[in-house]
């Protein structure tokens, strides 16, 4: 998948990443302000969230919960400075649960997974953005 896009665009990203998706655990990378928690929040709404999606920037982990009752996990690494944080607040079970793990600033961990995962890299140019799942 590889997408250029405006943001009046997003909700078709949303559709087209979320069939994309073929692990429970999916890292979104990209600048700051490039889009990760919008296109996050699109993809949940597809998959019937109807709770408010809010970016885990300071909660590190939000928990939501789709009308067909199955968990979904949105995090977001950007504040976790060492791997022995992750460890801390239980990372790796989350991972684990084989619930769907949404994860911004998901390079920091990349090297270090062990099991099979998605990535979509999204890069802001002018007008518009661009999405490539890389993996």
């Amino acid at each position: 998948m590889n997408v250029d896009y405006s943001l009046g665009e997003v909700q078709k990203v949303a559709r087209l990443a979320t069939k994309a998706i073929n692990s429970d655990i999916i890292l979104l990378s990209g600048e700051v302000g490039v889009g990760k928690t919008t296109l996050i929040k699109e993809i949940l709404r597809t998959l019937k969230v109807n709770d408010n999606v809010n970016s885990p920037t300071f909660s590190i982990i939000n928990e939501y919960i789709t009308r067909d009752k199955k968990i979904i996990y949105h995090i977001d690494l950007y504040r976790i400075k060492t791997i022995d944080e992750l460890h801390s607040i239980g990372f790796f079970e989350y991972l684990d649960s084989k619930n769907l793990c949404f994860i911004e600033w998901g390079d920091i961990i990349e090297e270090i997974l062990k099991v099979d995962y998605n990535k979509f890299l999204i890069v802001k140019n002018q007008n518009f953005r661009s999405i490539k799942m890389i993996k």
